[in-house]
Parts: C-alpha cells; sequence; structure tokens
C-alpha cells in the first residue's frame, strides 16, 4: 500500500507545497520524490509543466520577478515576489526571432507556474491576411517601434504579418479592405480630425469619395458609409443634381448651395455623385419631330437662370433635355392640322402684333382650314371648333358672349363664331321625364340606363295624331297651340304646358303628367257610390266615351281646350253629382230594372222639342263632348249581401276543387312509381361519373398546386425586387423633401428677419418724429405762457412797475419767475430802470 505523504513526480511535473507554520509556499518540480512532513500541505498539483507549441503565446497573471539570470526573486520570508495585478506574454522559441519579443520572454522548455501565478489565456498567434488588419487599442501608454500611442488610442496592424501581442494592448476586432471596382467609389467620413490614405488633412465629420480602383482599407479614423456607383450616361439619358452645399465639382465649375444642373454625355460618359451632390433624378431626353413642337415654362436664359414666368416655343425637328426649374406646359403637343370643316379658337395672352392686326390680351378670333398652325407664347388655344351639320328639322342654341342673346339656328350647317358659345337650355325635372318617355330620341345621347338629351340642340317632341300640345313664350308673353301630328321645336325662351289629369277608380288630382293633350275620340271609366231612395247604397263603375270639338283652322278654339288644366277630374265630378242626384230620387227595384236610362236621362237631359234624352253632353268652356255612358257594373256595398253571394260562389269553388283534387292525386301516384325507377337508373349512372370526376379532380388539383406553389415563388421574389425598389425610391423622395423643407424654412426665417428690420426702422422714425413735435410743442407753449403772463399784467402794470424803482423790479422779475434775466435797450449795458418802460412801449432784446 502506498504511504499517501510520499509524492512521486514525473519528469515537466510540478507541484506547491504550503508550509502552515511559515505560510510561505514553495515550487517542487520533477522528476522527484517528495516527501509531505506533517506540516506541510500540497495546494496544487501534480501538474504537468507549461509546454508553449510553435507559434503560440500564454499570458500569465500575476508573473513572479526574476532576476537578471531568470532565477526568481524571494522576498525575506522566502516567498516568491509577485507583480500583483500585472500580466505577462511567453512565447515559444523560433527559428528566426519574433520581433519586438524580449529574450526573457522566450521559453524553450516547458515550465511551471510558480505559486500566486495563473495562466488567463493560451492562444496561437494571429495571422493577419492581406487586405486586412486588426484593430488594435492601447489599455495603457506605450512605445511600439518608436511609435508611441496613448492609454485608449487605437491603431491598426495591417497584413500579411503575423501580431505579437502585448499586455499593454487589447485586440478589439479585425477589418476587412473594401473592394473598389470601376465606376464604384467608397463613401468615406472622418470620425475625428486626421490625414486620410491620400495625406491630405480631414477635419471630424467631413465626407469625401475613395475612387482608385482596388481594395481599400479605412483607417481608425475613417468610417465607410456607402458604396457609391456611378451613372452611365448615354444620348438619350442625362442625370439632374442638387448641391448639398456650396463647392467646386470635378469640372471645375463653382456650385451654390441649393443650386441644380444637369450632367449629359457630352460632358462626361459616366460620373459619380460627390459627397456635396445629391441624386435628384434621371433626366430623359425630348425628342420632337417636324410635326411636334412644345411650351417650356421657365427656361433658363443666356445668364444660366430660370426666367420665372415666361414660355419659351420649341419646334422639331429638335432634342433636348429640360435643365433644372423647365416645365413642359401640356407635354409633346402634335402641329394642328385644320380641315375645311374645322377652325381654332385663340385667345391673346399679351399684346402683340398678328401681321398687320395688333392683338391685345384676352382679344379672340378664329383661324379656319385647311391649314397647318403651331401657336407662338402670345396665343392661348381655347378650343378646336368644327363645323356643326344639321338637318332640316335639327337646331341648336346659340349665345352671344358680349350681348348674351340666345338665338336659335335650324337647318343648316353654322360654324360658331368668336365670341359665340353652345347655350344649354334647361327644362324642369317633370318634362325632362316626360320628353325620355314620349319625346323624340334623335338628338338624345343613349347611356347605359337611359337617354340624356344633348342640352345644346333645340328640344324636339313629336306630338301624336289628334293631340295638342301648348307651348308658352315667356318673352313674348304669348302661347301658342301646336295640333298634331306635327314636330314642336322649342325656341330659346319657350317652355312647354305640363298636364295634370286625374287618374284611377275613383279619380285622383295629378295622378298623370302629359305634355300633349289626345283631342279623342276616347273613354274614361270612373267608380261612383251611389245611394238609393229606400236606402241601398251602390257601387257604379261608369265608362264615359268624349272627345273635343273644335275648329282645327281656328285658334281661338284650339286655346279653349287649354282653358280647363285637369278636364278629366271635371268631367267625372260633374257627372257623378248629376249620377247621385237621379239615383237617390229612385227606389232600389227601379233603378235595377232601368240604371242605364236613369244615367243616360240624367246625364244627357232631356230635349224640350221632342221629350227624348239627348245624345251627347257639351261642356262649353273648353269644346270637350261626352257621346256615350255605360254602366260596366253595379255591386252592392251592403255587407250581408255581398257575404251570401261569396258563399254560394265558395261552395261551387270547392265542389270543383274536391274533383280535381281527386284526379291530380291519382296522376300524381302514377308518376311518382315512373319518375322513382328513373330516379334509381340515374343514380346508379350519376354515381359512375360521379367516380370518373373524383378522379379528374384529384389530378386537377395535383397540377394547381404545383402551379400555386411555382406561382408563390414567383410572386415573393417579386414582391421583394418591388419592395427593394420602392425603399430606394422613397428615400429618393425623402432627400428631396427634406431640401425642399430646409429651403422653405430659410426662406420663411429671411422674410421674418427683413420684416423685423423694416418694422425697427419705422419704430426708430416714428419716435424721432414725436420727439421732434414734442420739442416743438413745449417751444410753443413756453412763448405762449410768457405772451400769456405779459397780457395778464397789463401795460398800466408794467408802467407802474417801471415806477416803482428798483426794489420793486426786482420783487416783480421774482413775481414773474424769471431768474438772471437781463434786459437792455442799447443805450447801456445794463439798465435795469429802463426794463419796463420797455415792456411798455419798445421792443426788448433778449
Amino acid at each position: 500500500m502506498s504511504d499517501p505523504n510520499v509524492i512521486r513526480l514525473k519528469p515537466y511535473q510540478y507541484i506547491h507545497v504550503l508550509n502552515n507554520n511559515t505560510l510561505v509556499a514553495s515550487l517542487v518540480t520533477g522528476p522527484n520524490t517528495y516527501t509531505r512532513k506533517e506540516h506541510e500541505k500540497v495546494v496544487f498539483g501534480p501538474e504537468q509543466m507549461i509546454n508553449i507549441p510553435p507559434r503560440n503565446y500564454v499570458q500569465i497573471l500575476n508573473p513572479i520577478v526574476r532576476a537578471a539570470d531568470r532565477s526568481p526573486v524571494l522576498d525575506t520570508d522566502g516567498n516568491f515576489q509577485l507583480r500583483h495585478g500585472h500580466q505577462e506574454i511567453r512565447f515559444s522559441s523560433e527559428k528566426e526571432p519574433l520581433p519586438g519579443v524580449a529574450k526573457e520572454a522566450i521559453f524553450d522548455e516547458p515550465f511551471p507556474l510558480y505559486p500566486g501565478e495563473k495562466i488567463v489565456k493560451r492562444n496561437p498567434l494571429v495571422v493577419v491576411k492581406p487586405d486586412e488588419a486588426l484593430l488594435l487599442r492601447a489599455i495603457q501608454d506605450v512605445e511600439i517601434e518608436k511609435t508611441k500611442y496613448s492609454a485608449g488610442e487605437e491603431w491598426l496592424f495591417e497584413g500579411p504579418g503575423t501580431y505579437i501581442p502585448r499586455v499593454e494592448v487589447l485586440e478589439v476586432g479585425s477589418v476587412k479592405a473594401y473592394t473598389i471596382r470601376e465606376n464604384f467609389a467608397l463613401r468615406v467620413r472622418a470620425k475625428r480630425n486626421c490625414i486620410d490614405s491620400r495625406k491630405v488633412e480631414r477635419v471630424g465629420g467631413e465626407e469625401w469619395l475613395v475612387s482608385t480602383v482596388g481594395s481599400y482599407l479605412p483607417s481608425v479614423n475613417e468610417e465607410v458609409i456607402d458604396n457609391v456607383r456611378a451613372h452611365v450616361l448615354t444620348d438619350t439619358k442625362a442625370i439632374r443634381l442638387r448641391a448639398r452645399r456650396a463647392f467646386v465639382d470635378q469640372y471645375g465649375m463653382k456650385r451654390l448651395a441649393g443650386q441644380e444642373w444637369l450632367i449629359t454625355s457630352q460632358t462626361v460618359e459616366t460620373h459619380l455623385p460627390d459627397v456635396a451632390e445629391e441624386f435628384v433624378g434621371e433626366v430623359q431626353l425630348t425628342s420632337l419631330n417636324n410635326r411636334q413642337y412644345c411650351f417650356v415654362l421657365d427656361p433658363v436664359g443666356k445668364d444660366g437662370k430660370n426666367q420665372l414666368g415666361c414660355r419659351e416655343l420649341r419646334k422639331g425637328e429638335c432634342s433636348f433635355f429640360l435643365n433644372p426649374g423647365e416645365r413642359l406646359e401640356g407635354g409633346v403637343e402634335s402641329v394642328h392640322v385644320l380641315s375645311e370643316e374645322e377652325a381654332l379658337l385663340l385667345a391673346a395672352l399679351e399684346t402683340f402684333k398678328d401681321g398687320d392686326v395688333v392683338r391685345t390680351p384676352g382679344e379672340r378670333w378664329m383661324i379656319s382650314g385647311p391649314c397647318d398652325f403651331i401657336p407662338t407664347t402670345q396665343i392661348q388655344i381655347l378650343e378646336t371648333r368644327k363645323v356643326i351639320p344639321l338637318d332640316e328639322n335639327e337646331g341648336i342654341y346659340i349665345r352671344d358672349l358680349r350681348s348674351g342673346r340666345v338665338r336659335t339656328v335650324m337647318g343648316e350647317s353654322t360654324m360658331l363664331t368668336p365670341y359665340e358659345v353652345l347655350w344649354e337650355k334647361q327644362l324642369p325635372a317633370d318634362v325632362e321625364e316626360l320628353l325620355q318617355l314620349q319625346g323624340d330620341s334623335r338628338n338624345s345621347k343613349v347611356s347605359i340606363s337611359r337617354k340624356v338629351r344633348d342640352k345644346t340642340r333645340v328640344v324636339s317632341y313629336r306630338a301624336p295624331h289628334n293631340s295638342a300640345v301648348q307651348i308658352y313664350d315667356y318673352k313674348a308673353k304669348k302661347a301658342r297651340i301646336v295640333l298634331g301630328p306635327d314636330l314642336v321645336l322649342l325656341g330659346a325662351d319657350e317652355e312647354f304646358t305640363v298636364l295634370n289629369l286625374s287618374s284611377g277608380n275613383p279619380k285622383k288630382e295629378g295622378g298623370t303628367k302629359s305634355l300633349c293633350l289626345m283631342l279623342g275620340p276616347d273613354f274614361m271609366t270612373d267608380t261612383v257610390t251611389v245611394e238609393t231612395s229606400d236606402h241601398a247604397r251602390l257601387m257604379l263603375k261608369l265608362a264615359y266615351n268624349w272627345y273635343f270639338d273644335i275648329d282645327r283652322n281656328s285658334t281661338e278654339d284650339a286655346a279653349k281646350i287649354f282653358s280647363v288644366p285637369d278636364f278629366v277630374g271635371d268631367v267625372c265630378k260633374a257627372i257623378a253629382s248629376r249620377v247621385r242626384g237621379a239615383v237617390a230620387a229612385s227606389s232600389f227595384d227601379a233603378f235595377h230594372r232601368g240604371s242605364s236610362d236613369i244615367i243616360r236621362k240624367a246625364v244627357f237631359g232631356l230635349d224640350k222639342s221632342t221629350g227624348e234624352i239627348r245624345r251627347y253632353l257639351r261642356f262649353h268652356s273648353n269644346s270637350l263632348v261626352v257621346s256615350e255612358i255605360d254602366v260596366q257594373s253595379v255591386d252592392p256595398i251592403d255587407q250581408r249581401t255581398r257575404d251570401a253571394l261569396q258563399l254560394s260562389v265558395q261552395l261551387a269553388i270547392e265542389i270543383t276543387t274536391k274533383s280535381q283534387e281527386a284526379t291530380a292525386r291519382h296522376e300524381s301516384q302514377c308518376e311518382a312509381q315512373i319518375a322513382g325507377g328513373r330516379l334509381q337508373i340515374q343514380m346508379i349512372e350519376d354515381e359512375a361519373r360521379a367516380e370518373k370526376e373524383k378522379q379528374e379532380l384529384l389530378r386537377l388539383r395535383a397540377h394547381t398546386e404545383n402551379i400555386q406553389a411555382a406561382g408563390e415563388a414567383t410572386a415573393e421574389a417579386r414582391a421583394k425586387s418591388d419592395a427593394a425598389e420602392i425603399q430606394a425610391k422613397a428615400a429618393v423622395e425623402k432627400a428631396r423633401h427634406s431640401a425642399e423643407a430646409k429651403k422653405i424654412k430659410a426662406n420663411a426665417e429671411l422674410s421674418q428677419l427683413k420684416k423685423k428690420n423694416s418694422h425697427e426702422v419705422a419704430e426708430v422714425l416714428a419716435m424721432n418724429e414725436l420727439e421732434i413735435n414734442r420739442a416743438r410743442r413745449m417751444a410753443s407753449i413756453e412763448a405762449k405762457k410768457f405772451k400769456d403772463i405779459v397780457d395778464a399784467i397789463g401795460a398800466d402794470t408794467i408802467k407802474a412797475i417801471a415806477q416803482a424803482g428798483p426794489e420793486m423790479q426786482a420783487k416783480l422779475l421774482q413775481g414773474l419767475g424769471l431768474k438772471s434775466f437781463m434786459i437792455t435797450d442799447g443805450n447801456s449795458p445794463i439798465n435795469l430802470f429802463n426794463t419796463a418802460s420797455g415792456l411798455v412801449g419798445g421792443q426788448p432784446h433778449l
């Protein structure tokens, strides 16, 4: 059995032994057989010594202090001296010495860890590839290859090479070089003040482009923002740029902040936007052939600035790019080719000379074909007019813009003059509806749901045969009657007379509207409730034959038929009143036996000469003649009589119904048996057909799923592509709107500052004027005060003062409130005694 106090150490093994009496830890290395004493304790091991492979390193925490001969240094108590908190990197020996590594840091043989030492990390040396670099940061002040770095400073270790780590330096990460291709550049921003790769001093936040083809490795003070692509220019495409700030571009042109310009293929084939340039958009070439022209708004003049408010005519053949600020008015237009029946309505925008004629602004004129026409900048084309062909029964309404008069042109082709327009005749809604139902649709345009009348055409209405239409002229204040069959044409100031006639049984007012009045013969029906002398209430349904008895050649007779607006209602009321009176004088039996004679006698009356019933009833107010009366039905209103009659009818109907039901039931049972057999056969055939359809359905479903999967994949790819394009366009639009917003804000601030300064100047001028007026008014008040004092004292008082002596004069002057006041009359330098006399008689000198 082995002794636990005996520790056998193999080669390259070690242990840490703690002396509990002295509390000193010692190192024991192998090969060795160590016997542990009672006051000793093994606190670490046995462990293998640290062996550093080639191209590796070990980082030690709390390394020991070594003497010149690399032996450990002990303190007075026998403990190994440690550099607490420090770190040390140890390397393996190489065939070629590592640059910048001291001999003390190279360990050829495996080594143990002394008590207190710890391994922080054990890693291979970092090999930096070409076009790569390590980003390093100094933890403390350090000098590397005669270059001093302060704590916190960062730099790059560029490859190819092997990085030798140091305890004072922290590896932050790796940086890869960017590859710059043809027609591409990197947009770089300075993080802080620095000198770039081209030895140019940069200020923190400054941006520039790196366009040299190859690989580019940004320094620690540089930040790559974007990969900029050059725009390829062709003969039909240019680009529009905007200056973010004032600068001189790569072509030597000075640009101001906010200025926009074009770059075409005549300047350069490919353009790489500078950091001070903002790409606004692509401009396509506008080409005009020899039959085209266009107007350019706000054209660029010779000074390179937009002539705001101007228009420029450009005719083909030519090609051009629209400069910034220029706009096409209405796009590219073709030359106006006018035929013999066409003309252009023109208006002058400004005063100019058209041949021998001087045109004034707003003047209208027309150019008739056949010809080709291209307008100038002083001319505006209002519309193209054509000759309006009119048939014999067609017409249009034309209004003169200068006089306002409306005229009607019928049956001839016409061309509107410059100051004439087609006038739309408005009609009431009920007239429009009646025209749609009854009128002539030759001048109407057919829509999906109904016919729409062309309001500029003369309103026409075909009056039916044997009818009359009344038309009222509101300008002439008279009516005219048109008897059908005829074509009614409305003038500009004429309107139809709409007839509101009673309809229904019994008659109700306003039930029917019509533009024409039928002259008959025709009939009408009415329901009249009467009561006999023995109180039997009956409901009579009567029919009347009628016609208008007029002379068609007499205007007065034709006008009489419209004297009663609702002739139907008036006739029915008059006849119903006569029928009620006659029935009320007869009993039910008498009326039942001779109802027709009683009603005819009541309505038509008796001829006094012959005593017979007349053959007609004439209404002289409108020449209406009722020629015949027919009693269509006589129904009792009493409920008991109606119920008994209804019961007998129901019994007859019930007997007939039951007989028909029995016959129908027998026939339906026979048909049900036949149908059941057919149904079984049909079900078998349908099931067989359904199985075939299921097979076809499964095949189509599989084919549909394949198509759906392919479609979804294609749609998703297209959606991603469209989303990326939309995002890019939105970013460009956002930048453009942001620039416009800044411009608007700057203009607003400038305008506000100008107004503020102008108000301050006006305020200062007003205050100065007030101060001048105040001083002028104070002087006037003082002068008036002195004059009022002298006038108040009076000449006599001043004379008495002059005679009172010097003492009184002094008191007088004190009473007047005058101090240091000297009066002289020219006789002596100072003469106070003559003061009063001077005030009285002479003009004193102040």
